[in-house]
């Protein structure tokens, strides 16, 4: 998939363990899980925002687009 979730590093960042941001975020840690991994097929806005405004980030900083033509960056 050409979005890559970067979940893990503002968590790692911000010294921020899954079960708080889940917590602080309104979601079940499993949700939280499924979009750690990539394996998401949507995210609500609402959900984003409230990542973003838990981890004082931007989206870009938790999601990235890599072209399918493009080498693997991982």
């Amino acid at each position: 998939m050409p979005i890559i979730i970067n979940l893990d590093v503002m968590l790692a960042k911000r010294k921020m363990r899954s079960n708080e941001l889940a917590d602080k975020v309104g979601i079940t840690t499993a949700n939280l899980s499924i979009l750690k991994t990539g394996k998401a097929k949507a995210i609500r806005f609402s959900t984003l925002e409230a990542i973003c405004e838990v981890l004082e980030c931007q989206p870009g900083d938790i999601m990235e687009y890599i072209a399918e033509n493009e080498p693997n960056k991982l």
